[in-house]
């Protein structure tokens, strides 16, 4: 694993090299869903700290698994009757997408006193299989996250098409960049637009190319999934 770990690494930085908009730091979040407990602990041995479940279920059983100082960050789809088992256990909600959402995050860390942090999921390509704002809506809900007090969003987040070319993904990604720097620029309230989760296994290259600092990597640290040992559906 830590050859693999090796491996992306340096992509990662040979595409910081060739970036346009370089990025000082960029974060790999190990997409440890359907994993075991002990492939996690060795990816931590290996000098990941950040791990990204997408099932409330599976993320809580593993929390309660280890001790190790994880940063847990939640990627999937979530339910909002869901929201209080994980507001106040992860780093960082990646997938928002909805307002009836976010009104419930603000509600779970009220009751918990704490400000959750969150990305705003962009349905980039708009495909009717995902989930996530149109990029025209953004600013919108931009504007009524301003009256939250414990809510703040960090960034923007997507889940681009899964194609056999990853070039095929780089004016959407290029689409999205410009986006998070516009918001950047405006410097709005409770808003702080530092982080652009862009870029999985088959195309993280060109995500941080184009501007993410965020990249999500599954497959190509752990290898194939076991998708019948999923714990919840």
């Amino acid at each position: 694993m830590l050859d693999k770990i090796n491996q992306i690494q340096q992509q990662i930085e040979d595409a910081k090299q060739k970036s346009p908009n370089p990025t000082a730091d960029i974060t790999l979040i190990a997409v440890s869903k359907t994993y075991p407990i002990e492939a996690i602990e060795e990816a931590y041995a290996n000098g990941i700290k950040d791990f990204g479940e997408n099932k409330v279920q599976e993320l809580t059983t593993k929390i309660a698994q280890t001790d190790l100082d994880i940063n847990w960050h939640f990627i999937g789809h979530l339910q909002t009757n869901k929201v209080k088992y994980i507001v106040d256990k992860v780093v960082l909600i990646h997938s928002v997408d909805s307002i009836k959402l976010i009104d419930e995050i603000e509600k779970q860390a009220f009751k918990k006193n704490i400000v959750c942090q969150i990305l705003l999921e962009i349905n980039i390509a708009n495909e009717e299989s995902k989930f996530g704002f149109d990029i025209n809506e953004v600013d919108k809900i931009l504007e009524y996250i301003k009256q939250l007090r414990h809510v703040q969003v960090r960034g923007l987040m997507c889940v681009a098409p899964n194609v056999a070319d990853k070039e095929e993904n780089r004016k959407l990604f290029q689409i999205i960049y410009k986006k998070f720097v516009d918001i950047q620029i405006q410097n709005l309230d409770n808003v702080y637009m530092d982080i652009l989760s862009v870029g999985m296994s088959n195309d993280f290259t060109v995500a941080v190319e184009e501007g993410s600092n965020c990249v999500r990597i599954g497959t190509a640290i752990f290898g194939n999934r076991q998708y019948a040992k999923r714990m919840e559906r």
